[in-house]
Formats: C-alpha cells, structure tokens, sequence
C-alpha cells in the first residue's frame, strides 16, 4: 500500500500481482509504518483510522478481517494514512473523539480534547455535589470544542451552563456539537475574551486556558503543533491567561462558589499563588497519573 509513494506495494515493494490488500493486511502494514514512526498506540490508530474510511466500528474490523478494500477504499484510507504520518491528529482526520463518553466533533479550529481534562470535569461535579445548589449557574471559560460544558450539562440535567470563546470558530465547533447531543437548550455560547460576554454570579466557573510556554512551543509534538497556536500559547511563562482569568473568574462567583481550573505540569505553586491572591481559598488535584491537574479556588 505505502501511503508515501502513490500505488506503490507494501513500504516500496512492488505488489505481487493478484494480491489483495484485505482488512487485516492493511491494518497489520499500518501498525508496523506506525510503530516506526512513534504514532502510538499504533494498532489503535490504524483501527480508527480504517473504521472511519469503511463507515465500521472497530469491533466490526475483526469480523470482516479477510475482506479486500476496493481501490476507491485503499486510496482513501492511504491519504489519511499519509497525513496522519505528517502529524495531523488522527481526532482531525476522522473529525470526532470521545469525551467523557461524548461523542465530539473536532476539526482544526479546536483543540482535541485530552483524557487528562476529565479531572477537570470529575473536579468539577465534586464541587456542585458537596455545594448542593440545585440548578446551578456554571461558566466555562474558553470552551473550545465545548467538551468541559456538554460534559456538565449532560451529567447535571439542572445546571443552566454558559461558555465563552474568544474564537468565533471554535464557539461554531462547539455549538455543533450541543446541537448534536441536543443540549443546545441548556448550554448558551457567546463570543468574547475571557468572561467579557458573561453575566454573573456563577456557582462554579471552569476553565483550561492556553498554558504551554510560548519558547517550548516548536518543540512540541507534531500532533499538538498541528492544534491552534490560541489555545495552546499560555505567553512566556505558561500563566498569561491565569493572570488575567483568575481576578475576573473570582469577580463572577457566588458566595459558596468555586473555581476549577487545568493546568500543566509544575504549574500548580504559581496558580494556586495567583488564586489565593484574587482572595480565594486555593487547593490542588491530581490525575490519573498522579500529576498535579486542577487547581480549585473557593470563594
């Protein structure tokens, strides 16, 4: 199949005449290119990639595994192949991820939304649980994808949610997407930087702005360079936006009201410094892998 080099056989080789590229075939050619090139998980990627292209689950791979792809089939799926080995996201290139077992539609005016981030929402919950509010008033700050506030609102039925961008692009993404999960009643969307579209009191306001180091940013994986520079660019060192989030956020919040916020690796001194500051009262979570990943200030 080699994606590099048209209809050329399996990594250059000519193809045995008659052979045929089957499901499993394939698969097995695009884990190995995979594997080389440090796209893991490979065997993963390569599944989804070819279930996108044959409109199958993943699931469904296996039970057709000797089935050859017809030549409109294996040029499809050889230029997502191609381009994935360029670095584009494979969530780009099938258009969707899953989030909080949501299904999302992404494309290059957002950012993908990681796993990681669901401590962020699992924080989040945590917070409105033990505020016991009933319907409560959340703010998502950057919303992105809109993934942190159709998460919210699927799993608080009584929340009323309301999410900013700065990005008329990614409010469009986003927005899609609360049609899609028909939450688009109890989640509103608005333009403008930070919460300047926004009316307070909130009784949780959550946010995962841009906190990579602008210097670190070309040494970025390729996935990731390939994901807007806007929300990934957290200024020289990492907390621009924190600066200018965490006094507006703490202006918007109820009494008894909480703020959650992401944030990146060794990072959680200098924000839970900028909380306690806006006169909240700062504490740290972990993820899965036991980093630091929210930081939640309490009004």
């Amino acid at each position: 199949m080699n994606p590099e080099r048209g209809n050329g056989g399996g990594d250059g080789a000519a193809r045995p005449p008659g052979e045929l590229w089957t499901v499993q075939r394939v698969l097995t050619w695009t884990a190995n290119k995979f594997a080389e090139r440090d796209k893991q998980p490979a065997r993963l990627e390569a599944e989804v990639l070819l279930a996108h292209v044959l409109k199958m689950n993943r699931v469904s791979l296996y039970v057709n595994y000797e089935r050859p792809l017809d030549p409109a089939e294996l040029a499809a799926y050889r230029e997502l192949v191609k381009r994935r080995l360029a670095g584009e996201p494979s969530a780009y290139l099938v258009g969707k991820q899953e989030f909080w077992a949501l299904p999302l539609a992404v494309d290059a005016r957002v950012l993908v939304p990681r796993r990681d981030t669901e401590t962020l929402v699992e924080t989040a919950l945590e917070l409105l649980g033990n505020s016991g509010v009933v319907a409560p008033r959340i703010l998502d700050i950057g919303t992105g994808s809109g993934a942190i506030a159709l998460a919210l609102a699927k799993t608080r039925p009584d929340a009323s949610v309301v999410a900013t961008d700065v990005s008329a692009d990614a409010l469009e993404v986003a927005q899609v997407n609360a049609a899609a999960l028909g939450l688009d009643d109890r989640v509103s969307f608005a333009e403008g930087d930070l919460a300047a579209s926004a009316s307070g009191p909130f009784n949780l306001v959550v946010s995962n702005p841009p906190y990579i180091r602008a210097g670190d940013l070309a040494g970025l994986m390729a996935e990731v360079r390939h994901e807007p520079r806007l929300a990934l660019d957290g200024g020289a060192d990492g907390l621009a936006v924190y600066r200018r989030l965490i006094p507006v956020a703490a202006g918007l919040l109820a009494e008894g009201g909480a703020l959650a916020l992401e944030i990146g690796a060794e990072q959680a001194a200098e924000v839970s410094a900028l909380v306690s500051a806006a006169g909240l009262t700062a504490e740290t979570r972990r993820d899965l892998a036991r980093l630091d990943r929210v930081v939640i200030g309490r009004k």
